[in-house]
């Protein structure tokens, strides 16, 4: 059967020739999918004419890599009209504002479409006031992220209609998950939207922009089977900043029940390794002094873009967890990516975000402890302590295993940050389901914890077959009981840091006081501490000024759930600090 592209090339080939000139022409229809019948004559003044122009061909995109695969066309790139080449339609020295909620991964998109719409002529304004078009990065994981959008909406109406005629009129713009989950409520329901674009549509925002200046709606929320934005640089939003994010895969194939990721961002596919180490090592020409590996599912990490990566080795689960597709063979795995990122700067710190337990193989346990460089904090979601819960998540594991792991982390990695996720409330969820949660809670100990209440996701597993029974005052109360424990453990695990040094990389300028700075030590954890000038290195009298960016020694003297405080001792270096750690650990020992 002849696919989509074939027939659509078959119908665009006919171009009429000159034959019985003089004959009148009969026009016949030409409708896409149908069987052409031309005109018989195919001499008539009008078809002479039309044979010498361009066909309906030239004003079609030739077929990209991916659908001339599928279709059998073997990849062949089409002759383009001359009329056709050029540069995309500029954007006209207008000005852009971006609005970023959620997760780290839409602060990355947000740098990607900054990224195409400043090589197309656009300007960055510092305020929406000032902005010719505002364009909001959205987040559809609960329902909060997206009340909080709703009510962005009506505020920005507001400024869109109170904007000078003599002004270009404003354009607003949704992108993200919202737009890819929401398009049809989006379009009726908010009247000011003029562009929806999905996840894997910001190589399109230029021309849907100069769509949205004719007056009308633009929209591209389609899902790409290979789409990762490899050879799009970022631009950081903030350049300021000594930390960066990069997308290593997108999407995502859990399906577990309550999430929404693989309906808003498709289906997993990696970018190549070697424009990952390639970004990595224009931000550390930069300065970036830390980076993080993104990923809905970042440690499913699979690169097979040439053919030495495309063998039968099978992927390597974390013991006792399992997952609903096939696994996958060959492709470079995450720990050789892990071990190639890490190699290019000693001075650099990698962490990456978000894991799934189950894959958390040995190997990539171990790189974590050999590695100076790559911080010894990682995130393991759990979600739940029942087992009964997490099958009800299609999670893939028992309490049981998830346990094991946890031991066997620890076990490899002494002394190892761990934070999780935790949903209260979800189906079916029982008392009892609750206090194993909060069990869990008070055996593993996190440093670190993201915990809300179940809000039910359309086109999720759990919205066709499962009940949200649990009511919303019942979610909080459990939701309210769950930070409690975690704040308490978190508070004793910080608290056993008091008197020890860490070392933080400086962020800037604390919130609270203009007397102090923050920054962030290996496990991820916010450090407070004075602005003072304090020596160069740890034998030095020299003093020198802390800057964002510097590593500095900081002496922790009193902590909480959330941060730790403490006294700046010296600047130092990942190297340095690694040196004096185990000349202690020696010392100690003797």
């Amino acid at each position: 059967m002849m696919g989509p592209v074939r027939a659509v090339r078959t119908l665009l080939n006919f171009r009429p020739q000159r034959l019985n000139a003089g004959v009148k022409c009969v026009p016949q229809a030409f409708v896409a999918g149908t069987v052409i019948r031309t005109c018989p004559s195919l001499g008539c003044e009008p078809c002479a004419r039309l044979s010498d122009g361009p066909g309906l061909r030239a004003f079609l995109r030739p077929p990209s890599k991916g659908e001339a695969a599928r279709e059998g066309l073997g990849g062949q790139e089409e002759d383009v009209p001359p009329y056709l080449i050029g540069e995309p339609e500029p954007g006209g020295n207008r000005s852009v504002y971006f609005e970023t909620y959620g997760c780290q991964m839409n602060v990355n998109d947000t740098e990607i479409a900054w990224s195409i719409l400043q090589k197309n002529g656009y300007k960055k304004a510092t305020s929406c006031t000032e902005a010719d078009v505002i364009l909001l990065v959205t987040c559809s994981i609960r329902e909060k992220a997206e009340q909080t959008i709703w009510k962005r909406l009506k505020q920005l109406a507001a400024l869109k209609s109170n904007r000078a005629k003599s002004q270009v009129p404003l354009k607003i713009g949704i992108l993200g998950c919202m737009a890819e989950r929401l398009k049809e409520e989006i379009l009726e329901k908010e009247k000011l939207v003029d562009v929806l674009a999905g996840p894997d549509s910001y190589r399109d925002l230029p021309r849907l922009l100069t769509v949205a200046e004719t007056g009308q709606k633009a929209v591209n929320v389609l899902l790409s089977l290979d789409e990762t934005y490899a050879d799009v640089m970022p631009v950081h939003v903030n350049s300021k900043t000594k930390t960066a994010f990069i997308s290593i895969m997108r999407g995502c194939n859990n399906m577990c029940s309550y999430c929404i990721v693989p309906f808003t961002r498709g289906r997993e596919r990696s970018r190549p390794i070697s424009s990952i180490l390639q970004e990595v090592r224009i931000l550390s020409d930069q300065g970036v002094k830390e980076v993080t590996l993104l990923g809905q599912n970042v440690n499913s990490y699979c690169d097979t873009s040439e053919i030495q990566f495309q063998t039968k080795e099978p992927t390597h689960l974390s013991r006792g967890f399992s997952t609903i597709y096939r696994n996958k063979h060959g492709g470079l795995r995450f720990a050789c990516l892990l071990d190639q990122v890490s190699r290019i700067d000693p001075e650099m710190r990698i962490r990456f975000t978000s894991p799934h337990p189950k894959d958390f193989p040995d190997e990539v346990l171990q790189l974590i402890q050999e590695r100076g460089n790559i911080c010894k904090q990682i995130h393991l979601p759990a979600q739940s302590g029942s087992t009964a819960i997490l099958e009800a998540m299609r999670r893939g594991y028992t309490k049981e295993a998830y346990l094991e792991l946890v031991e066997r982390i620890r076990e490899i990695i002494p002394g190892v940050s761990l934070s999780s996720d935790f949903i209260a409330g979800f189906c079916g969820e029982t008392e009892d389901d609750h206090l194993q949660t909060i069990a869990l809670l008070r055996q593993v100990r996190y440093n670190v914890g993201y915990l809300f209440a179940y809000s039910m996701r359309k086109k999720t597993h759990a919205y066709h077959r499962l009940a949200d029974s649990v009511p919303a005052v019942v979610k909080q109360r459990r939701l309210e009981e769950l930070i409690a424990v975690f704040r308490e453990e978190a508070t004793k695990l910080n608290t056993e840091l008091i008197g020890t040094d860490q070392i933080v990389l400086v962020e800037g300028a604390s919130k609270r006081s203009n007397v102090e700075l923050c920054g962030r030590n290996d496990g991820n954890i916010k450090v407070i501490f004075p602005n003072l000038v304090i020596p160069c290195d740890w034998s030095s009298d020299m003093l020198v000024s802390i800057k964002p960016g510097d590593y500095i020694s900081v002496q922790i003297t009193s902590a909480n759930s959330q941060s730790l405080k403490g006294i700046p001792i010296c600047l130092t270096t990942l190297s340095k600090s690694a040196k004096v750690t185990e000349l202690k650990t020696v010392s100690n020992g003797q």
